[in-house]
């Protein structure tokens, strides 16, 4: 079964000859590539592939002609010279056969799972020529839309790993389990040359503990023993991995009065979930844990509509030393203001919510604070106060927001 990504548009309509797809590991890019028009299709996971594009990238591109799809792109560096020189020539072709260049249309699709090895390798030679896109896991829109009778508590636990939807026999921890040892291990830590190992799995595992919450480097380094200069090294790394996301907080008119530090997010909340420990369902549901970890698929669900549709929203967090807090405020490139506040507990809400009086003055938001939870309908508490279902977010995003 295939699950339709809301990215599909974005790609189909880009004008580009080279398309980029980033992202984690089997968060399914290359399916998604391999859904839309028909390319040629080879991976370089394939080490005879692999060998044959960097000794020879030239006699490579001669036996495979574009459209292609090439998978797992990181691996082949000498081959980016040699894709530039690709693009080159068909411009100048085009240029003296038609006198102009008409719009491009993609006749590469490159994905690449190791951000660290990418971004040595293909920024500089591809400059101009190719366009970026990033993807993760399954948005929680993807997934009812796909299978109306996904439960929120399944996607907190399981988070968007498609395999775990599409194949039933899979054990949920087994595949997490195997996933923090190959990827993590495999893509991150050996590429960056890390040699602390198991000290950087420590720190993962404290970082998933605190998701939702302000980046503390010196309180990780309390208690992992690692510098705190290493902590935001290592920090650093994971974001570029995109497993997790670094919210900034607001700046404005209350800058003494505002925390100043991020706030850290997983971008998957099965990842965190195994990370924290949890391996059943059940006693994750009745922990602590939970409301943070909603609000993780809260902040990843509006992080992926931002990526999925190209938007140019800023998004930021703001919260007073005295408490007063917004989880999530969008700023969109026309400047409106929309915030939103993340409850997991549906009979929590009954109450209209106003916004703090510290941002009242500040915002002066003409749109109504909307509490999104985990499950219930969308309500009107008040003129200034909605709740809205996660399911709902993606298609409030798309109508209000845009």
């Amino acid at each position: 079964m295939y699950i339709k990504r809301d990215i599909t548009d974005l790609l189909m309509h880009s004008p580009a000859w080279i398309q980029v797809l980033l992202g984690p590991r089997q968060c399914g890019k290359s399916t998604l590539f391999a859904s839309l028009h028909r390319f040629k299709e080879i991976t370089f996971d394939d080490l005879q592939m692999r060998q044959l594009a960097n000794q020879d990238p030239a006699l490579f591109l001669q036996q495979f002609e574009p459209p292609l799809l090439l998978d797992e792109i990181q691996y082949v560096p000498n081959l980016f010279p040699e894709l530039k020189k690709k693009i080159d020539q068909i411009k100048r072709s085009a240029v003296f056969q038609q006198g102009e260049i008409n719009q491009p249309t993609a006749l590469f699709r490159l994905t690449g799972s190791n951000q660290i090895l990418m971004d040595k390798n293909i920024k500089e030679s591809l400059a101009g020529r190719a366009s970026y896109y990033h993807l993760n896991t399954l948005t929680v829109h993807e997934l009812v839309q796909a299978l109306p009778e996904t439960r929120i508590q399944d996607i907190l636990f399981k988070g968007g790993w498609p395999e775990l939807y599409t194949n039933a026999f899979l054990s949920v921890t087994t595949y997490l389990n195997d996933y923090i040892r190959s990827y993590v291990e495999k893509d991150i830590i050996l590429s960056a040359g890390i040699q602390k190992i198991t000290e950087f799995f420590t720190v993962l595992r404290l970082c998933a503990a605190r998701t939702s919450q302000e980046t503390d480097y010196s309180d990780i380094h309390k208690d992992s023993g690692v510098s705190s200069v290493t902590v935001k090294e290592w920090i650093s790394l994971l974001e570029r991995a995109d497993l997790i996301y670094q919210l900034k907080p607001y700046f404005n008119n209350l800058n003494k009065r505002l925390i100043k530090r991020p706030k850290l997010y997983f971008l998957d909340t099965g990842l965190a979930a195994r990370l924290q420990g949890w391996s059943e369902l059940t006693p994750l549901l009745n922990s602590p844990q939970i409301g943070g970890l909603f609000e993780t698929l809260v902040l990843a669900e509006i992080v992926k509509f931002i990526r999925n549709y190209g938007k140019d929203w800023e998004l930021f967090f703001a919260r007073t030393k005295d408490g007063q807090e917004i989880d999530f405020i969008i700023k969109t490139s026309r400047g409106s203001i929309f915030v939103f506040e993340a409850k997991y507990a549906i009979h929590g809400v009954s109450n209209p919510i106003n916004l703090p009086p510290a941002f009242q003055k500040e915002f002066k938001t003409k749109t109504p604070l909307v509490i999104v939870t985990s499950g219930g309908k969308k309500l009107k508490l008040s003129p200034h106060c909605i709740t809205l279902p996660i399911a709902g977010l993606h298609d409030y995003l798309q109508e209000y927001v845009s």
